[in-house]
């Protein structure tokens, strides 16, 4: 502790001015008798702003400012997954044994278990060379997860001691040659991205089982996508399907901002689902921040930060992570607020000019990687947004799609005819298909790529003729675009919707997805072919075959019956020329 200490000298909401502290940018002080914790955020001569991370009610100027000369760092090591965080870190459960339902003020809590002992496995040996971010040893630190100890960024040297046995987090595990200790947990600042060799292209995507994702438009693993959508739409629904059926191997969940009793659900349901990969419980690989809305606001800038690095953390083993941040709009409030009450100058609807670049920032620490030991590891960002009244032209939907390249435009009509997933297939986009065209080709089928142009042009086909149809009635049409509107429907309600409360439609492989799409224009092809040897629109469209192939999708099995299913379908439709 530095002997510098301060006092207030005025307080604006969660906005403390000190006196008499001679502090660094970002460093972390205690305010108040009450010890709250804090982090300097404007220095102007010998005054400090502060931004306090707890409600600040009740301090009064007078009282004093305490350096600690540390940044907002978290602690990371074995402990991390199955916890549940506030946004500074500090483990609710725990929290929860000794206050109660709500958190009291000026509350120190490590963010991992000092005394649990771990089962450390040494993996290099006395007189090894090792760098910086090499992995020194394992822990299994769950059933389904081996967490590695690496050497913390900008270490190295010669092993001098390490032994393998039951240790706790701070004990020290490993020491060099120059005279520095390797324990298992170590601290990181969270607002500096963590060290890696290089950043990869995207080129493998993050399949998530949603047909209108992965089919349409895909994320890249290490890519970055925004959900925009009014209240209601299913954002949060959506997020709680990719955390489960995506194939990232360690989910980290930001509850930024969001009312109380979402978070409560969230909470409630993610310990009690079952990985589908595995059968353990998904909480295995999953660390969660809450962070509600009746929270300090201060605490939700820093809970986006906490569990960015936590994310690369896990990155740095050479994890694949997906980070679903849930919503990023809340988060800009925040900063709308602690900039109003620092009064600067304001932006856009009241946002700091800032904004962009904080969001770019953000989403700039998405990636895939060779990590300092050189293996594979990616963090792919989903950042939720809700802009109020779903306009989406406001300034954090707008600061979003300038980064992201992926976006899944939720839509309220949608919603309320009870489509889900509610995404709009129309104004949605993905930029990453022609950089994953090559794995499709290698890993699904050769025209993977031709058959997802197909089916989207039929939707843009669909939306065109629907125009038409809302002044003359489709029925003045002429059969061939009145067959093109069938087979339209067809890929709304067979392909595009799915029962995310289904144990067999909420997950779709990409072949199966491949297959159903196949089917579809299998089904148009047919019927073209009846209808010109003289068959009856009616009669082709409403063949038990097609109904079958739609309805089986909810049964086991499915994939295999398919090549059976669309035979019969195309025998039923030939025969109707015959009648």
């Amino acid at each position: 502790m530095s002997d510098e200490n301060g006092v207030i000298y005025r307080i604006s909401g969660p906005v403390v001015t000190a006196t008499g502290i001679r502090s660094r940018m970002y460093e972390v002080v205690r305010v108040g008798h009450e010890g709250l914790m804090g982090e300097v955020i404007e220095l102007h001569g010998d005054k400090s702003v502060i931004q306090v991370y707890e409600d600040t009610s009740g301090i009064r100027p007078g009282e004093p400012v305490v350096r600690t000369g540390q940044t907002l760092s978290v602690q990371l090591g074995p402990g991390l997954l199955t916890q549940i965080y506030d946004g500074i870190q500090r483990p609710l459960p725990i929290l929860a044994e000794t206050m109660g339902t709500f958190i009291e003020r000026g509350v120190d809590a490590d963010g991992l278990d000092q005394e649990k002992l771990w089962n450390f496995e040494a993996t290099v040996s006395v007189g090894d060379e090792v760098t910086s971010g090499m992995t020194i040893g394992t822990v299994q630190e769950t059933e389904t997860i081996v967490h590695k100890v690496m050497v913390p960024p900008g270490q190295g040297g010669k092993v001098t001691s390490i032994e393998s046995g039951e240790f706790n987090v701070t004990q020290i595990v490993c020491s060099l040659d120059d005279g520095s200790e390797i324990a298992m947990m170590q601290k990181w600042p969270v607002r500096t991205p963590r060290p890696f060799t290089q950043k990869y292209a995207p080129e493998t995507p993050l399949v998530t089982g949603m047909r209108i994702l992965d089919f349409l438009f895909p994320l890249a693993k290490g890519g970055a996508a925004g959900i925009p959508g009014p209240f209601g739409s299913g954002k949060t629904v959506t997020q709680q399907s990719l955390a489960k059926y995506s194939d990232a191997q360690i989910v980290v969940y930001i509850g930024c901002g969001e009312r109380g009793n979402e978070m409560t659900e969230v909470l409630d349901e993610f310990p009690h689902l079952i990985d589908p990969n595995t059968g353990k419980p998904l909480m295995n690989r999953t660390v969660m921040i809450a962070n509600t809305s009746n929270m300090p606001v201060a605490a939700r800038e820093a809970s986006v930060y906490t569990g960015i690095t936590i994310a690369e953390y896990f990155r740095d083993m050479g994890y694949d992570v997906a980070l679903m941040a849930d919503s990023t709009s809340r988060w800009a409030e925040a900063m709308r607020e602690i900039s109003s009450r620092l009064e600067e100058m304001p932006g856009e609807e009241g946002y700091p000019a800032y904004l962009s670049s904080r969001l770019a920032e953000f989403y700039e620490r998405a990636g895939r990687v060779e990590t300092l030991e050189g293996e594979d590891g990616s963090v792919t960002v989903i950042g939720a947004v809700s802009p109020p009244g779903g306009d989406i032209s406001e300034p954090v939907s707008q600061g979003t799609l300038r980064i992201v390249k992926v976006f899944w435009g939720l839509d309220a009509p949608l919603a309320r005819q009870r489509h889900f997933p509610a995404i709009n297939w129309l104004n949605s986009y993905s930029l990453y298909p022609q950089s994953l065209a090559q794995w499709f080709r290698d890993n699904i089928s050769q025209d993977f790529p031709e058959v997802r142009t197909e089916i989207s042009s039929l939707l843009q086909v669909e939306a065109e003729l629907q125009e038409i149809v809302q002044l003359v009635g489709s029925d003045a049409l002429p059969v061939d675009q009145q067959l093109t509107l069938e087979v339209a429907r067809m890929i709304r309600e067979f392909f595009l919707q799915q029962n995310a409360f289904h144990d067999i439609d909420a997950y779709s492989g990409v072949d199966q997805q491949y297959h159903m799409a196949k089917a579809i224009l299998t089904f148009q092809e047919s019927a073209k072919a009846a209808i010109a040897a003289g068959a009856q629109l009616e009669d082709v469209v409403n063949v038990t075959g097609r109904t079958d192939l739609m309805r089986a999708r909810f049964e086991e099995g499915y994939l295999d019956r398919m090549d059976d299913l669309v035979e019969n379908m195309t025998k039923q439709i030939a025969s109707a020329v015959e009648e």
